[in-house]
């Protein structure tokens, strides 16, 4: 009798099972290609590849901005885009943030697309073209911000360019935030927010940039996939310190600042943050498992019972995957003695955190300080925000993806001062 009833259950059990496999498809109706009638890819591309050219570099240090860059970047999009410049309303915010307001004439909601027209220097890194040349060869624009961001940013001003020509009025009020110092975490998307805020409004829907279209990033789903972020981690930089009293290189001591130092950096490599399936990417795991080889998909239709073993999986697949299911570590700056036959009497580390959703500012570094296991070695929070709060996705389904709704708020600011 006893062996009936586990038999039965078993079966019921993989009855269940496998219906979920079989329910765990991608959803019907998908989208058809864009209508790109009328789109001049080429005019397009010759038009990014021109603000391309323009070094709109970003740096902490005033001195060294080039600010007539970013001026000349701001007049050539008056001159690129004349028809958008004439129908939308644009502001200048700050230092050099633009706020755009294409009116609708109707009071819903507004749409806010963003971008950011700042780049990230090229000191240091091995370039097959020059960064600012803005080449275009083979239907690819080569340079600094082709992708991170002033491509998006075209995208949006070619599509709002081509509609207004075309005398479209859209459903509702839409506005382009565009930062000027997104790359070194400034207030350019701050008083966009703020501006919007003080006006009352609150926006329908507010889109920016995102993860990039990849191939082989997620196992088992094949062809390219378009990363949509729903949530965003949290960004730490952390500065790691040892001292000691120095002297000569010729009569060195054992377990100077720099040895205490590197084993600090060692032990967090050796320690990386635990993998954890937070409910965001388990929304990720049923849009883009559902197109997985069946093998694949009788796993990830049973990703939320699987969720240790999976995140375990994910951090092991790739690591854009991995950075997906942990907080993450990256070293980037080291410093040690001035010259080369003196002993340091400081020795620094920089590191730059991402934080997973769920964890904190203040959880990471306790963790580091117990991970590095040494009072000797002193962490100080350059700055730091925690990731968003998200709070369990709904159980309605979006009919685009089939992935769970989520809403994410942001939280608590950390600076030196």
């Amino acid at each position: 009798m006893r062996r009936a009833l586990l038999a039965a259950a078993c079966g019921a059990a993989g009855a269940v099972a496998a219906r979920r496999v079989a329910r765990f498809r991608p959803p019907e109706g998908a989208p058809g290609p864009a209508d790109l009638d009328g789109l001049d890819a080429d005019a397009a591309a010759a038009r990014l590849a021109e603000l391309v050219r323009i070094p709109t570099i970003s740096t902490r240090d005033r001195d060294e901005l080039d600010t007539a860059a970013f001026e000349r970047f701001r007049q050539r999009l008056t001159e690129l885009y004349p028809h958008t410049h004439r129908v939308l309303a644009r502001e200048v915010l700050g230092d050099g943030a633009l706020l755009y307001r294409w009116s609708s004439g109707v009071d819903l909601p507004p749409l806010v697309l963003m971008a950011h027209y700042d780049v990230v220097p090229v000191a240091g890194q091995e370039w097959s073209r020059d960064p600012f040349s803005g080449l275009v060869e083979d239907g690819v624009v080569h340079g600094r911000g082709a992708i991170d961001d002033k491509g998006a940013l075209v995208a949006i001003l070619e599509a709002v360019e081509s509609l207004v020509a075309a005398g479209f009025t859209p459903a509702r009020d839409v506005h382009l935030s565009f930062g000027n110092d997104e790359e070194v975490a400034g207030v350019g998307a701050k008083l966009a927010v703020d501006a919007l805020t003080s006006r009352g409004v609150r926006p329908w829907a507010v889109i920016d940039e995102g993860g990039a279209v990849v191939s082989g990033v997620f196992p088992g789903v094949p062809g390219q996939t378009a990363v949509v972020g729903l949530a965003e981690k949290g960004l730490l930089d952390v500065e790691l310190v040892t001292t000691d009293p120095g002297g000569h290189a010729s009569a060195p001591v054992r377990g100077g600042a720099p040895a205490r130092l590197a084993r600090a950096i060692l032990r967090i490599e050796e320690n990386p943050f635990p993998a954890r399936l937070h409910d965001v990417v388990l929304g990720m795991v049923d849009a883009l498992g559902r197109h997985a080889p069946t093998g694949y998909r009788a796993v990830f239709a049973h990703a939320r019972f699987l969720r240790p073993a999976l995140a375990l999986v994910l951090s092991k697949a790739s690591r854009e995957a991995n950075a997906l299911v942990r907080t993450t570590v990256a070293i980037t700056e080291l410093e040690g003695s001035k010259a080369r036959n003196v002993l340091a009497t400081r020795a620094r580390a920089h590191a730059n955190i991402r934080i997973a959703l769920g964890e904190t500012v203040e959880s990471t570094v306790d963790r580091l300080r117990r991970v590095i296991g040494d009072p000797g070695v002193e962490l100080t929070v350059v700055s730091g925000n925690d990731p968003h709060r998200c709070p369990a996705p709904t159980t309605r389904r979006s009919r685009w993806s089939g992935t769970p709704s989520a809403r994410c708020t942001p939280t608590r600011r950390w600076r030196r001062t």
